[in-house]
């Protein structure tokens, strides 16, 4: 009886954490560069299948069984998302389709090798530097100059130049006097070099990523390539990249997650129920 109990409260959990990414994502579907997450939910952890040995005669051991379903990551979509434009010399916006030879990718931006392997597809990212020195990655274009003259995010971090230090603007020139080039070089509106170049990095495997707040990101593993001509990639000066939020899908999601939710509420209080009754009235009898 009690395993019911503990699956219905881990259900609990698992659709409260559900119910709480959703929600997030929908905050920040008007924030520049966001890209949603999902909740994945799991079960049978100890994953009987693939344990079962079906390529031996020898009984293996599988380990306890369990009903629990889990929630204990939460995965994020890379994709693109809708570029507005917005006229503001201090707003930038990536457009990214990068290609990888033989794979043809999905919505989800998945594809599956020959070898039967998953590959994701590689995106572009605008490189910054925080306050500790240290590499972060981000889609939120909306720029700034600080008073030493560098340009730096929303949050503060500053922006990258393609020789990896922090973009500092030429003195006397404004954010407002700079346009930026097909192959992201920042020269005057006269036609002026400032030798300047937006750093995009290539994130060949984008769930590398670790979220870290403000649309930051940092990489958990392995290093980042600048982006080469030879990538699908465009940097506009003038727009913003919108979140990559579905928000009708994020209210089915939403709902679903609600009702799930009450329907696990639900067994609690009936086993809660029977259990008082098994204590209260059969005890008694007995």
């Amino acid at each position: 009886m009690l395993r019911g109990l503990y699956s219905a409260a881990s259900g609990l959990t698992s659709q409260q954490r559900r119910h709480d990414t959703i929600t997030n994502n929908i905050a920040n579907i008007e924030t520049a560069g966001y890209k949603q997450t999902t909740t994945p939910l799991r079960s049978f952890n100890d994953m009987l299948l693939s344990l079962t040995g079906v390529d031996s005669n020898q009984p293996k051991t599988i380990g306890t069984w369990t009903g629990n379903v889990f929630a204990e990551e939460s995965l994020t979509y890379h994709l693109q998302g809708d570029v507005t434009q917005t006229n503001n010399r201090n707003d930038f916006a990536i457009i990214s389709n990068i290609a990888v030879d033989g794979l043809a990718f999905d919505q989800s931006g998945k594809a599956v090798g020959a070898n039967g392997e998953v590959v994701f597809q590689p995106q572009a990212y605008f490189t910054v530097q925080n306050a500790q020195g240290e590499l972060r990655y981000t889609r939120g274009g909306q720029f700034s100059v600080n008073s030493e003259g560098y340009l730096t995010t929303s949050t503060g971090d500053y922006v990258l130049g393609t020789n990896n230090e922090p973009i500092i603007l030429p003195a006397g020139v404004s954010i407002d006097e700079l346009i930026l080039t097909s192959d992201r070089r920042l020269v005057t509106s006269a036609g002026n070099d400032t030798g300047l170049q937006l750093l995009i990095s290539r994130i060949d495997n984008p769930y590398l990523l670790v979220r870290e707040g403000d649309g930051k990101f940092r990489l958990a593993e392995g290093t980042a390539a600048a982006i080469d001509d030879a990538d699908a990639v465009e940097v506009r000066q003038g727009y913003i990249e919108h979140s990559n939020v579905d928000i009708t899908q994020a209210s089915v999601d939403l709902m679903a997650a609600l009702r799930a939710y009450e329907a696990n509420q639900k067994v609690v209080q009936f086993y809660d129920t029977t259990l008082q009754k098994t204590a209260n009235e059969i005890g008694r009898i007995g």
